[in-house]
């Protein structure tokens, strides 16, 4: 009898892309089933302070509060390269105006909401579900919003403002790529079992950039209102050779991340981030 894995993460085009191979059994998984479990990434953050799944997606910043349950995975990154969440506004807005505005952002664990208290931290976001932050900000119920996801793609189409691309900044504050997601494994199955499911879903990610149309057929599934261009284009920002290894200045960048959280005040206790 196989041997099941529940691996939670967000209905997105990038994570769909990204365990398309294991989704669709197309590599040998061994001993192992996996079985999706699909979750808003704020929902994720927080079930796995309870240890709910064997793998999960988590924000960066949500790894901070689990990290004695769950390690890191080395494979599965998503960063931004230069690029990154958005603040957007309908009226156009300076960053220093921020601190004085009502600014839409998505969970308080997510990458995005720390990224924007490093940015500032008298910032006081008040805080919605991702696919609500654009309504927003369009019907004026907010000064501004900060948007992950495809959103990122098309809030011009809608007429609205960039205040600031917050990979943008990191990039040029630090030289770094600023850390969004990751994916983790629970630390109680085991340094062999971890290895090996480390490795699937390294070959997982492999699978879908070498059948890069098929793994992308899959994932426009999930782009909510993505065209094809489209979701080659955000699958591309966040699903990369990266996404195989974080590399030194990855890893490099998630402590650093983590720690400018801690010392801005956000969270509330170091980390030290394990790779596996």
């Amino acid at each position: 009898m196989k041997r099941t894995i529940r691996v939670a993460h967000s209905p997105d085009s990038d994570d769909a892309f990204m365990f398309y191979a294991l989704a669709k059994g197309k590599i040998d998984t061994g001993e192992f089933e996996f079985v999706d479990e699909l979750r808003d990434i704020e929902t994720l953050n927080q079930e796995a302070s309870d240890g709910v799944y064997e793998i999960s997606a988590l924000s960066i910043h949500g790894y901070a509060y689990v990290a004695d349950r769950y390690a890191l995975m080395n494979t599965g990154a998503s960063m931004g390269e230069g690029y990154g969440p958005v603040v957007i506004s309908r009226r156009p807005l300076g960053v220093a105006d921020l601190a004085n505005a009502v600014v839409a952002a998505p969970g308080e664990r997510t990458s995005a909401f720390l990224a924007l208290k490093i940015l500032n931290p008298k910032i006081r976001p008040r805080t919605m579900r991702f696919d609500q932050i654009l309504p927003a900000v369009t019907e004026g119920e907010v000064d501004a919003g900060l948007i992950i996801h495809e959103g990122q793609l098309f809030y011009e189409r809608l007429g609205l403002n960039k205040v600031i691309d917050l990979g943008e900044w990191w990039k040029a504050e630090t030289g770094l790529p600023l850390p969004l997601g990751g994916n983790a494994v629970r630390r109680d199955l085991g340094n062999a079992t971890i290895e090996r499911l480390s490795d699937l879903l390294r070959r997982s990610i492999q699978f879908g950039l070498e059948h890069r149309e098929e793994a992308l057929r899959y994932a426009l599934d999930f782009g909510r209102g993505l065209d094809w261009d489209e979701a080659d284009r955000f699958v591309g920002m966040y699903v990369n050779a990266r996404t195989l290894d974080y590399g030194e200045d990855g890893r490099r960048a998630v402590q650093l991340f983590l720690d400018r959280g801690y010392e801005v005040g956000v969270l509330p206790h170091k980390v030290a981030v394990e790779f596996v």
